[in-house]
């Protein structure tokens, strides 16, 4: 089944609502710290930088309780350990297969859309020492997609899109991320789908269209074009961690959250939790302080600095550990 991020139903009936919580699913129980220890595995055997980069003291947030909009609220998830993600037997990049793409699609209006150079740029940091490549943009006319109008703006149809990417993927790439400024939706019964993606074929579709504030005609400050990467970079790297076999994370407050509304995705940090940091360990084999230290330049240079002070923490603790 594709894996689907962020997008709105027609609303829900208060009292479905309330029979679904109070019924056929299970409430979500917060995991208390001796879960989450569980969750991230083991860690006897493994040098001392790797138990520290596996090992919460005290710089990750618990997960918080969900509000009655939340995606946990309405998706009370089991949450994926470490051990189970072992199980799951994940695909693995190879020697032969390990290149990231972005291929963007549509047009890209400078001021609005997130500047796609700096998202490779994050995006190879994020996944490093993977590579990473920008393929040539699709023009609007060269997309195979239905096309629909929603409140006065443009939609394509993302399972149309999600059909045809398999036929554009490299022979060397392990996965393709397809991103758009135009709006989804996945079906007629749907408003929108902030995207979709098929695990087995290693492909998604994207859109970054209600990333900046002058979709709900907002006032485009000083700080649009910053909120508008920062959310494209978060959603990007989000979606490239379930192509590794990553599942939503329930432990902490993490880029592996389901988001159920755009101020929910606001509210996750843009690192990963110790528990979903190892499995990307597992997949990809990063030194953590070089991966890191390639995080924390990025973010200097881009006004990311709280990020940045946080990740320079994480190095140092990491370098000093016995």
């Amino acid at each position: 089944m594709p894996d689907m991020r962020g997008g709105m139903r027609k609303m829900i009936p208060l009292g479905l609502v309330a029979l679904v919580l109070g019924g056929a699913l299970a409430a979500f129980e917060v995991p208390d710290r001796d879960r989450r220890v569980a969750a991230a595995g083991s860690l006897l055997g493994l040098e001392a930088k790797l138990r520290r980069a596996f090992r919460d003291e005290g710089e990750f947030e618990p997960k918080k309780e969900p509000a009655f909009s939340d995606w946990l609220t309405h998706h009370p998830e089991p949450g994926q350990t470490f051990d189970q993600y072992l199980a799951s037997r994940p695909n693995m990049p190879s020697a032969s297969r390990k290149t990231l793409y972005v291929l963007p699609i549509g047009e890209f209006e400078k001021g609005i859309a997130p500047d796609l150079e700096l998202l490779k740029a994050y995006t190879a940091a994020y996944y490093h020492p993977l590579p990473v490549k920008m393929l040539p943009v699709v023009k609007d006319g060269e997309v195979p997609a239905k096309d629909r109008m929603n409140g006065g703006k443009k939609q394509w149809k993302s399972t149309d899109i999600l059909a045809w990417l398999p036929k554009k993927l490299p022979a060397d790439a392990y996965v393709m991320i397809a991103v758009t400024m135009t709006d989804l939706y996945p079906d007629e019964g749907w408003n929108f789908v902030f995207g979709q993606a098929s695990l087995r074929q290693r492909v998604g579709i994207f859109s970054f269209a209600r990333y900046h504030p002058s979709w709900d005609g907002e006032e485009a400050g000083a700080g649009a074009e910053h909120l508008a990467l920062r959310r494209a970079a978060k959603i990007l790297t989000h979606e490239m961690g379930h192509m590794f076999g990553i599942r939503h994370c329930i432990y902490y407050e993490c880029n592996m959250n389901g988001a159920n509304h755009l101020e929910e995705a606001d509210a996750t940090p843009m690192h990963l939790c110790p528990v979903c940091l190892r499995k990307l360990h597992r997949a990809i084999r990063f030194d953590p302080v070089v991966r890191y230290g390639k995080l924390r330049r990025f973010q200097e240079e881009h006004g990311f600095q709280e990020e940045a002070m946080w990740t320079g923490k994480r190095i140092s603790a990491i370098q000093t550990a016995k």
